[in-house]
């Protein structure tokens, strides 16, 4: 889940504002954790509370009403409502939180049903939904499988299958500024085909464009299931986060991932 984390507090300084170098700094002064963040860190904290998954990001989003980027309009809506309902939305919202759901459970099963759940207070409709199962699913494939590969076998078939056969084919172009789950989840996909490591993953989902920081988060989180993250970006993305997440993002890794 701290790959979502990274790749939205890397992303974050180019969503409105693409990059065309590649070789751009990590980690700079504009950088700042967004709503991406926020709902990860939310998404996590459910889980390690039992506590409902629309409650508790309710909870932490409404600690930060202003994170850089703002929220969406009908979420910020949502947010305020006294009383809210899914509003049927398809956007990568969904996509980019569900990450904390494919490492805490043991079985594909139990990851789908909380991926499901984990969209469903927000993102019910069917391609919100099948945006984060198929994150979720993915992540679980990935961290339990022998030897995860994007290039073939049982990832890309799982993708496929989900998608459409001409689902690489079928990306945004780079730079197009796409905030649906359709054509957000299968381009994350596709960039982690095309890297050959976490931090190249990053790079290669922000220099994309668009969508930079929530594109960068998804890539992030399948990108950590595929090749681990690098101590330096870790140790680097967490001096950028408020001291009150620390002790969730702590307690989730000792739980379920160390």
């Amino acid at each position: 889940m701290l790959g979502a984390i990274i790749g939205d507090i890397v992303g974050s300084r180019f969503e409105f504002n693409n990059t065309q170098n590649r070789k751009f700094q990590l980690f700079h002064k504009d950088c700042s954790f967004t709503d991406d963040t926020i709902c990860t860190v939310a998404v996590a904290d459910a889980i390690l509370r039992g506590s409902d998954f629309g409650e508790t990001i309710r909870e932490w989003c409404l600690r930060y009403p202003n994170p850089m980027g703002a929220y969406g309009g009908s979420f910020n809506a949502w947010l305020h409502s006294s009383n809210p309902q899914p509003y049927n939305s398809w956007g990568n919202g969904a996509a980019m939180r569900v990450s904390p759901c494919g490492w805490a459970f043991k079985d594909e099963a139990q990851t789908l049903r909380a991926a499901l759940a984990s969209a469903a207070p927000t993102h019910n409709h069917i391609e919100g939904l099948i945006g984060a199962s198929t994150v979720a699913r993915a992540i679980f494939k990935l961290r339990t499988m022998s030897y995860p590969s994007f290039c073939d076998g049982e990832i890309y078939d799982f993708v496929e299958s989900t998608y459409g056969e001409n689902w690489s084919k079928d990306v945004p172009a780079r730079g197009v500024f796409d905030e649906t789950c359709r054509g957000c989840v299968p381009l994350a996909f596709f960039i982690c085909h095309q890297s050959n490591s976490f931090e190249d993953a990053i790079r290669n989902a922000v220099w994309h464009g668009g969508d930079s920081d929530t594109l960068a988060a998804i890539v992030g989180s399948l990108a950590e299931a595929r090749w681990g993250i690098p101590e330096s970006m870790q140790v680097k993305a967490l001096e950028y986060l408020p001291e009150e997440m620390k002790p969730v993002i702590f307690n989730f890794y000792d739980t379920y991932i160390r």
